[in-house]
Formats: structure tokens, sequence, C-alpha cells
């Protein structure tokens, strides 16, 4: 009967690179991670200790201090989306930030089960919608959606930022996608439970409305215009309280279910609604494994990166810091020696693998030639369809951990028919129903990124490090690229004349420090891009959570017994070939 074997990975940092190496890759990344947390720390003031302070003399918490009143007690929140809207500013009089874009989305852990939390900052505005915050709340929706995780509302908005409403109320992703999302939640049978905590005004009262449970604090109110509103249209002099307060909602309208004194007390009753929803799956499908941490510390990721992102490091001495004991079952071994392909556990769970390697590889064809790393080939592009379409089949969740600088170009890639090949990846992802997950670590360059699975393709989340670069090409490529007939074969600047040649270096440079700029991770979080920036170290803890999400819930895939994967096939064909006396 076939059984998973999982073979011992990687080495100590000292047998892998030179100490002084080490503790330079590591200065830099110290750098860099200092930076993102001094970035997080920033957006997570919202606008600041007064606007917090305001809030509390309301008699209300900030919406920080609720997540953290809700979640299990010496759990982590992981929050999604930090960076959206990061360094703009809207309006005019005078022009205004709104740190990630006034709400907080992030998984959450209650009564042991992961949830997806949905909450306005309450510091920012009022909680108001800015530009993107619709798409913010679309995309944490998405995931509740496509993992049938519970999805939370804590809601305390007063509507759209209405100086910037072209950019928020129309379009397919405007304001009004979120109730759809609501609506599509509630057809799938995935949990909603919303609670009102304040201002609920327009599109934030319509919000709550589809969930399971609604439950309202007594200073609470949802209406479909405010109190300013009504006095303008009708000329009533009334309260937003009294238009739509528990009072009304509660006990006339029934639009709500039950009123809370306080926002503390409203918390409690979130955390009994999600304690009576069915138990995490996860147990079950660990099959008999507990969770073990790697043999090598998560943290020496810090150090294993090189410095400089044109050298290679190996691909595998990361998978033996992000998996569990450190454990990996390596399939295809034999070709497509630029892509590494395998399961291990993670949490003790079960997942697939496919990561970029950045080592010189032997040319299958050419002996004594080598290739780059880092690129797709024939053989790495069939063997990752392979494999993926393998692990949709077994209900594997896959992790994509990138580091591409593309497919490979000219004609030997064309003869190949690598456009063929990379189409089919491209289907194969594109059909996948299991979950997936990507980490982009350092280069997610051209179709390469979306061969392998980027946000295009539809992960479920996306992940990016402080060393991420996400573009078609680096900035010098693309300066060269644009600037062609200017520059001889070697890429030298043909003209004579010292001030025409002056005017192209400015130019092309230019080019280059634009395109730098534009590949910086947080123009890209900014941006939704990419769903979320997080440091080396903390790149497991995302992964292992993730991982329990994929199987937390029961019912709306097939996740097959290991003893029945596809894969055990494809090891078996995939074996060399007995030696014959």
């Amino acid at each position: 009967m076939a059984k998973v074997i999982l073979h011992r990975l990687g080495a100590p940092l000292e047998e892998v690179m030179a100490a002084q190496e080490h503790e330079r890759n590591r200065e830099r990344m110290g750098e860099l991670e200092r930076l993102l947390l001094d970035r997080r720390a920033e957006v997570r003031q919202g606008w600041g200790p007064a606007y917090a302070e305001r809030v509390r003399s309301k008699g209300k918490m900030p919406t920080w201090e609720r997540l953290e009143a809700l979640k299990d007690p010496g759990t982590a929140i992981l929050p999604i989306g930090t960076f959206v809207n990061y360094g703009l500013t809207f309006g005019d009089d005078p022009p205004r930030t709104s740190p990630a874009a006034g709400v907080i989305t992030a998984f959450l852990r209650i009564h042991d089960r992961w949830t997806v939390v949905i909450a306005n900052d309450n510091t920012v505005a009022s909680g108001s919608w800015w530009p993107r915050t619709p798409e913010k709340i679309e995309r944490a929706q998405e995931v509740g959606l496509r993992l049938r995780l519970p999805v939370i509302y804590l809601v305390d908005c007063s509507g759209l930022f209405l100086p910037e409403q072209a950019h928020t109320f129309p379009g397919r992703t405007g304001a009004g996608r979120i109730f759809t999302m609501n609506s599509l939640l509630s057809s799938n049978h995935v949990p909603q439970i919303a609670g009102v905590f304040g201002d609920c005004i327009a599109g934030g009262g319509y919000m709550p409305i589809i969930s399971d449970k609604v439950y309202m604090t007594e200073q609470a109110y949802m209406v479909i215009a405010g109190a300013a509103l009504v006095k303008g249209g009708k000329s009533l002099h009334i309260t937003s309280l009294d238009i739509g307060g528990p009072d009304i909602h509660v006990h006339v309208s029934n639009c709500a279910d039950e009123r809370v004194p306080d926002d503390r007390t409203l918390l409690l009753k979130i955390r009994e609604e999600v304690s009576r929803l069915p138990s995490s799956a996860a147990g079950y499908y660990r099959f008999g494994a507990d969770a073990a941490e790697p043999l090598f510390a998560p943290a020496e990721l810090t150090g294993v990166f090189p410095s400089d992102y044109r050298v290679g490091y190996d691909i595998r001495q990361v998978i033996a810091r992000l998996v569990d004991a450190s454990l990996f079952a390596e399939v295809f071994t034999h070709t497509g020696e630029e892509m590494v392909t395998g399961v291990a556990r993670l949490g003790g769970l079960y997942v697939g693998i496919i990561a970029n390697n950045q080592r010189l590889t032997p040319h299958p064809r050419n002996p004594g030639r080598s290739r780059p790393g880092g690129i797709l080939y024939r053989e790495g592009i069939a063997k990752i369809s392979t494999f993926s379409r393998a692990c949709n089949d077994d209900g594997i969740p896959l992790v994509w951990l990138q580091d591409i600088s593309g497919f490979d170009i000219g004609l030997e890639a064309e003869k190949e028919g690598l456009l063929g090949f990379g189409s089919n990846l491209i289907y194969t992802n594109s059909t996948n129903s299991v979950p997936m997950v990507t980490a982009l670590l350092r280069k997610a360059s051209g179709a390469g990124y979306y061969a392998m699975a980027g946000l295009p393709y539809s992960p479920v989340v996306q992940l990016s490090t402080p060393i991420t670069r996400l573009a078609v090409m680096e900035g010098r490529t693309l300066a060269i690229g644009a600037f062609n007939t200017k520059l001889d074969d070697n890429f030298r600047i043909i003209t004579q004349d010292p001030g025409e040649r002056a005017k192209i270096e400015t130019d092309m440079k230019a080019v280059e420090d634009r395109i730098t700029r534009d590949m910086d991770p947080y123009r890209s979080a900014c941006q939704m891009d990419t769903d979320e920036i997080v440091a080396m170290h903390e790149l497991r803890d995302y992964l292992t959570a993730l991982a329990e999400m994929c199987y937390q819930s029961i019912g709306y895939r097939r996740v097959k017994n290991p003893r029945i994967w596809s894969l055990h096939d494809l090891a078996v064909l995939s074996e060399p070939p007995p030696m014959r006396g």
C-alpha cells in the first residue's frame, strides 16, 4: 500500500554559507524588516492617538482593541491588505491619508476556528469608505467564500468619503459589489456575523443585513440616510439614533437580532456565535500527525537570501526552514531541475510545494552545459503542470514559492514550443479547484509570475516579502529595450555627440529608476497587486495558518486519503529504471 515518505531536508547555515556572507545578508534583511515593522505601526495608528481617544470618549473601543478582544487569547492577528493606499492622499482641503484604506481585514482564530474579520477603522474618518476600501472588503470576502471561513463584520462606518465618491461608488468593484459578495457568501452557506458598534450609514447600513446574525450596541444605528440628510431632504429634526437605533431595528423592523449594552458585550456575543459553528476539520485531515517546528529555525531565513538580488541561493534551505520537521517528499528529481516539486506538512497538514531553483542546472540535451536557475524551461514547465494537476486531483493545497525571472527566450525556446507548454501550465492553474497560496520570495517577473500562480490566477492569498520585486522586467533591461534603436549589439550608446550621449544616459537612468521604484513591494501592496508584505521569519506562520484554513471546512472540495494519491503513481513512473545485470 502506498505511503508518503518524507525525507530530511536542509543543513545548518554554517555548512551552507560563509559566516561573513550570512551576516551581510542578515544585516540587510534586518534593515528592511525594521522598515516593515515601522510602517505597520504607522498604519496601525490610523489617524493617531487623538482620534483613538475621541473614540474612547464616546464609550467605544478603537478597532484594533476590538480585534484583540475578539481573538482567542495568546493567538496572533494575521492582517491582509495592511498597505492598501499606503502613501496616498485624498481630497484637497487639506489632503487626507487613509491608512489601510480605513478598514482592517485580518484572519483571527476564535474558539479554535479561523475566521475572516472585516472591521472599519473608527480612528480614520469614522470608518469611512475611501478609494479601494470596497475592493479591500471584497477581497477579504472572496477569501472567506473560497475557503468557507466564517466572515465577521465589525461595522462602525459613516459611509463614503464623499469628496472621492467617483472612485468608490460606481464600477464593477465599487461599493455595491460588497453586497453581491454578502449574497454569494450566504448562498454558499458561509456563516456571516455582524456587529454594529456606531455609525452605519448608507452602504455601511446595507452591509450587515444579509448576515445570519446582527448585533447592535445601544449607541449604534443603521440608516439609509443619516439625520443631516433627512433634515435637509424632509425638514425633520431627528437624530440618527431615533431613525435607526436598536429601538427600531431590533424591536420594529427586525433588521437586527439583538441589542447589547457595549462593545465588549457585543464581541463576547460574536465569540459565542462562532463557538456554535462546526469545529475545524484540520485535526481530522492531519491523519494522526502532529504539527512540528522546522528543524532549522524560520528566523534563519533572514540570512539565507543574498543581499544582492542577482545572486542565487539554495531554495531547499528555504523549504527546510518553512515545513514541519524540515521533512520533504520531493518528486520528479530527475527532470526539470530548475523547479523543485514535492509534498510537506505545515502545521501537520499536507501541502504541495512548487519552487524555483536558483542554482545552475545541467542542460538536459547538451552535456557539459549549464542553464541559469529562476527561469522556466520546457522540462520544468511540464513538471510543475503535472504536479499541479496531481495535487488538484488529490485535494492537496498548493504553495508556490516564487523567485522567477521569466520564461526562457530565444530560438531554442521557440523551437521547443514553450508558448504551448506555458499555455498548458496557465490552463492548469486557471482551472484548479484546490486552494493555492503564492509567496513572492524575491523576483516575480514577466509571464513567469503569471504561470506560477501570480495574483491574476487567483491564489486565495498572495504574500510578498521586503525584497519582492514584482514587474515585467528589471529597470535596466526595460531601459535597454526602450532605447534599443540608440544602442549597438552590445547595448552601448551609438552616438558620438557628447550632448546627445549625455541625454540618452540621463533618460535611460530615469527609466531604470522609475521602474525600480515601481517594483517596490509597498507600491504593489498599495495598489492591491499583492495581499500582504510579511517578514521572512513570519512566512511560516502565515503559510501554516493558511494551510489550516484550507482544511478547516468540509464538503466543498475533495480531499483524498494519502494512500490513494495520484502522486504515488507519479513517483513510481519517474523512478530511474533498474540496472540490468
